[in-house]
């Protein structure tokens, strides 16, 4: 049970890591929060979440079979550090300079208002619309919930938990921000912002492809 705590801290550090980075969502939560104010943040977080949850459950329930076997395990890990390892460089080579450009609010205006109810809709449409995330989920994900499982249920349920509330933090904190006036995050603050994160994320990604050593030899010795 002593992994518990480090399965929820680095997941909401990974997931903080990927809800700071420009995106559809966050361009939804700038929008929403623009006519229903802070809460735009977690009923956007919200519907994302409930998406998420639902991945999640699958593919702990559909790779359960497969998560017992070394060299499925060792694949996956593989996968998910190198997946970390070149979106950790990308954030420190290249940090974000921004959230939103100044003036470029071309697709905010095409963005239709939507009410509480589509705004949770809204946050899991955009959600599943987006490539990357699909791509974050058999990638990243996968070797996320093979490592959790070593620790059964209670751990992927913290990685599931600490994962959604980075997302609740930052949009909310996004959203309230852009509901009182004031802009997101300075350059600078940001751009060291990102690039801590990115760091961290190639920190893990060596931990994936240690761990993926230890699941070959594991399979090797089988």
């Amino acid at each position: 049970m002593a992994e518990i705590p480090a399965i929820f801290l680095t997941s909401f550090a990974v997931g903080f890591s990927g809800a700071i980075m420009p995106g559809p969502l966050l361009v939804l939560s700038i929008r929403q929060s623009i006519t229903q104010g802070f809460i735009a943040g977690p009923l956007v977080s919200l519907g994302h979440a409930v998406l998420e949850l639902l991945v999640v459950i699958g593919l702990a329930v559909g790779l359960a079979q497969f998560l017992e076997r070394s060299l499925f395990s060792f694949a996956i890990s593989l996968v998910g550090g190198l997946f970390l390892l070149w979106m950790g460089y990308g954030m420190v080579r290249r940090p974000a300079s921004y959230v939103l450009p100044k003036g470029d609010d071309t697709i905010l205006r095409a963005t239709p208002s939507l009410g509480y109810a589509k705004s949770v809709l809204g946050g899991a449409l955009v959600s599943l619309s987006n490539p990357y995330w699909s791509l974050w989920w058999i990638t990243i994900g996968l070797g996320y919930i093979v490592w959790a499982s070593g620790s059964g249920v209670a751990g992927v349920a913290s990685f599931y938990t600490g994962h959604i509330m980075s997302d609740f933090v930052w949009y909310t904190f996004v959203a309230t921000a852009v509901a009182s006036g004031r802009r997101i995050m300075k350059g600078r603050v940001y751009q060291w912002l990102n690039g801590v994160c990115g760091v961290f994320l190639l920190g893990l990604a060596l931990f994936f492809i240690y761990s993926s050593y230890g699941f070959l030899q594991v399979f090797l010795a089988g």
